[in-house]
């Protein structure tokens, strides 16, 4: 996620990092590189200058003379400039009405849909009672897609043999009312690019039924063109927030940095994966953070508490106490981890991960599947004590797991040392209970 801009934006901190006193001309010279990088990202013209020029205000203040490392301040400065651009805080949902509606937004292709369902998914979590609607009427198989998706969640779809998407949306909040739903999630036609039929039907559905937010859906991947769809949309249906998709992408980062300064509307989620529980809401703070390589703790805390389970855990303690860690245990603990999502993006939450010795560290999340496989293809007495495990037996796990001697001796090895580590932390009076779980 913004990865290539937090490179380009870190070669230059470093370099002010690095100053013991800073002057106009090494400022200036950092802020010409900075505003080089923003506007590779895609920002917005207008949005960079003006971003560079707040900045530069108060690098040359008294804030940073009278400082006792002026490079450090100037990094933060830069970082409360970003902040500010995206919003400076989260902005939440509102859930004003029973049921409260919320309707979707935005050009075919930019994954309203999809998003639909992590919404769906996002609040059922949340205690609430979700219903999803079906008011795409002209994108084939569109109904079918919300269908599939709402299954796989166990949300319920409200979809008509209509092509009346007004009373479509207006029914399903009348079901969600008689049903005691609490939530009406409306999805809605796009388009290719914008035109006036689109856009009257989004302000008809609108008008019938009063929705609490309205999103628009942002694919980040698009850039500018995303930005400028946004301002339109704002312009004609005064929408609430924003939701930027595929921001796990090779997207350059500027719809992220831009959208909010154009449209004068708050980020309220960006997904961050295809999956459906791989949504979040927008932090300013915290993607500021992490686009200088500062990290994200919270967020990183925020997601090991959803995925680990604590009654797992305790058990797990008392195991590694006792010394009693099996390869069952190191199974379940990947199980958790892999919730968490990919581990480069982890990574990118842990402050310092921005180094160069880990940027240079390829994450391999194919990894993770090959040890499943390996484990998987290992009877139940050999999880439980890998020291049965002879050659024949290492071959048989390599052929039914599709992977080779050389790996199932590669993951034991490691599985050893682990545990001689744990045993020798367990010794030193060393907690036990980490982080992820191993």
């Amino acid at each position: 996620m913004l990865q290539e801009l937090g490179d380009k934006l870190d070669g230059v901190l470093r370099k002010l990092k690095g100053q013991g006193k800073l002057s106009e001309k090494n400022i200036a010279d950092s802020m010409r590189d900075i505003r080089r990088a923003l506007l590779e990202a895609d920002v917005n013209y207008k949005v960079a200058k003006q971003f560079i020029k707040d900045v530069e205000q108060r690098a040359l203040g008294r804030e940073v003379v009278k400082s006792i490392s002026p490079g450090q301040m100037v990094v933060k400065i830069i970082n409360d400039e970003l902040t500010k651009l995206m919003g400076e805080k989260d902005v939440p949902v509102n859930f004003n009405s029973m049921p409260s509606v919320i309707m979707l937004c935005g050009l075919q292709g930019s994954g309203k849909t999809t998003l639909a369902g992590k919404l769906a998914n996002h609040f059922r979590k949340k205690g609430r009672n979700p219903l999803l609607a079906a008011a795409d009427i002209y994108r084939p198989a569109a109904v079918d897609q919300l269908q599939v998706v709402g299954k796989s969640i166990n949300v319920h779809v409200h979809a008509e043999e209509s092509t009346d998407a007004v009373a479509i949306a207006k029914n399903a909040v009348s079901y969600a009312r008689q049903h005691m739903m609490d939530t009406v999630i409306v999805d809605t036609a796009g388009r290719l690019h914008i035109d006036e039929e689109m856009m009257q039907e989004v302000e008809n559905i609108k008008n019938a039924v009063y929705p609490d937010e309205i999103l628009f859906v942002a694919d980040a991947m698009t850039g500018q063109d995303a930005v400028n769809t946004a301002k339109a949309f704002a312009e004609r249906l005064d929408f609430d927030g924003v939701v930027l998709t595929k921001m796990d992408g090779d997207a350059r980062g500027g719809a992220a940095l831009s959208i909010r300064a154009v449209t004068d509307k708050p980020i309220k989620f960006i997904s961050v994966g295809e999956k459906l529980d791989q949504l979040e809401p927008f932090f300013p703070d915290r993607l500021a953070s992490r686009i200088l390589g500062m990290g994200d703790v919270v967020s990183f805390v925020e997601r090991a508490q959803e995925a680990i389970d604590e009654e797992k855990a305790a058990k797990l303690e008392k195991k590694l106490r006792r010394q009693e860690f099996t390869l069952e245990d190191f199974f379940d603990q990947l199980q958790q981890i892999k919730k968490m999502g990919p581990l480069q993006d982890i990574l990118s939450m842990i402050p310092g991960a921005q180094n160069k010795a880990m940027k240079n560290l390829q994450v391999d999340d194919t990894a993770l599947v090959r040890v499943e496989a390996i484990i998987n293809s290992m009877t139940v007495e050999e999880r439980r004590s890998p020291q049965v495990i002879n050659g024949s037996r290492r071959k048989r796990i390599a052929r039914g797991s599709g992977t080779s001697v050389q790996d199932v001796n590669r993951l034991l090895n490691q599985f050893t040392m682990m545990r001689k580590m744990m045993k020798q932390m367990n010794k030193g009076g060393g907690r036990m209970s980490l982080p992820l779980g191993f």
